[in-house]
């Protein structure tokens, strides 16, 4: 049993200096020292000022400045209707769109000539009797006479109903006129409510029309963007035109884009309670004309609108992207590192921004290559042509 004892205790020490041999033998080597990380890669637009026409934009529905309804002043059975008298049909001016059976008011015409006949008849037989009564009071010699004496009354009378009788003949002959309903003004039927046959009453409406002249776009303008736009805002003086900016207007029909130029030629009295918005109006003159390559400007089309602005100098356009929260920008100094800049943020679209004040001219405005940029963080700038500074375009 001594020597297992004694060789046991031997063969374990053995053992464990023969793996802690093995351990130091097969160590890993050192890791080397890390490299420095790369620099992000940042794309950069140059801060240009510019100057810059301030359009603003919006849309609107085109509407007829003119539109009422069409409405009987008598009674009476339509007895013919204008050839265009249907939804979409044009007239001119004065044209006959209803007529109105006028037997009843001819009738009445001739009642009333009769009336007037007799009045007039009635007054010079009284005139007669005045005078009789007048010389025959002179031969008398009785001294001054009184108004009855003389038949004074009794002519005044007479000249009375004599103009009531004219009167009445004034009314037959413009209730006469009334069977024709004319158009007050060159356009189109918008709809109709009565055809041949019908019975109007008076005062009820046969049709909705409205001129075609002139078309109608109230566009609203925010309160912010009325800084760009010279509107006419007061009441114009004495022998001034309250005209104010031009207005492109564009719509898709028919599969194309269509233009059509117009103007603003007033605002309306008060902003919009709910909305804040005020709104401009902007008139086309002829909306109807023919052109070949162009359609109608018709009522009820939607359409964009772009009103001429005012120029602005010193103006910087850069990419959207180059925004961040809180109206800030960063731009890369001399030593590529990241500074932050306030700015003034005159307008912004879903591209392009503008801004009035915060940047330097010349100054590297950073745009892309760095989720979360961080002041004075070290970037390395492309040297694609992506970091050139794009054209500036965002405000027309």
């Amino acid at each position: 049993m001594k020597p297992i004892k004694i060789v046991l205790p031997i063969l374990l020490l053995s053992a464990s200096a023969a793996a802690s041999w093995a351990l130091i033998a097969n160590k890993p080597a050192a890791a080397p020292p890390a490299k420095n990380r790369p620099l992000p890669q940042v794309t950069v637009a140059m801060a240009q000022p510019e100057t810059l026409r301030m359009n603003v934009i919006s849309q609107g529905i085109v509407k007829p400045r003119t539109e009422i309804d069409l409405v009987s002043e008598v009674a009476g059975k339509v007895v013919a209707i204008h050839p265009a008298f249907a939804d979409g049909g044009f007239f001119k001016k004065g044209e006959r769109l209803i007529a109105i059976d006028p037997r009843d008011y001819d009738y009445a015409i001739t009642r009333a000539e009769a009336l007037v006949a007799e009045a007039r008849k009635e007054l010079l037989r009284e005139a007669a009797e005045a005078e009789q009564a007048q010389n025959e009071w002179q031969a008398l010699g009785g001294g001054d006479a009184n108004d009855f004496v003389l038949h004074k009354p009794h002519l005044a009378e007479r000249r009375a109903k004599l103009a009531a009788a004219k009167a009445d003949l004034a009314a037959a002959r413009l209730n006469r006129s009334r069977c024709d309903l004319a158009a007050p003004f060159a356009g189109r039927v918008r709809s109709k409510q009565a055809d041949v046959g019908q019975y109007l009453d008076s005062g009820q409406i046969a049709a909705r029309i409205y001129a075609t002249d002139r078309a109608e776009v109230r566009l609203p303008v925010p309160s912010a963007e009325l800084e760009f736009l010279d509107l006419p805002l007061t009441y114009p003086d004495a022998g001034q035109t309250s005209l104010g900016p031009a207005v492109r207007l564009s719509a898709q029909f028919a599969g194309r884009m269509h233009n059509w130029e117009g103007r603003i030629v007033r605002t309306e009295g008060a902003l919009d309670d709910k909305t804040g918005l005020l709104y401009a109006v902007a008139e086309i003159r002829d909306p109807y004309a023919y052109h070949k390559d162009r359609p109608p400007l018709a009522a009820g089309l939607f359409v964009r609108a772009e009103i001429a602005g005012s120029e602005r100098r010193d103006l910087i356009d850069i990419p959207r992207a180059a925004l961040h929260s809180g109206y800030q920008v960063y731009v890369v100094d001399k030593d590529n590192r990241l500074r932050q800049r306030r700015v003034e943020v005159l307008r912004a679209d879903t591209d392009r921004i503008v801004l009035g004040k915060g940047l330097q001219p010349g100054e590297r405005v950073l745009v892309s290559g760095v989720e979360l940029p961080i002041e004075g963080m070290q970037v390395a700038i492309q040297t694609s042509s992506s970091s050139s500074a794009e054209p500036g375009h965002g405000a027309d």
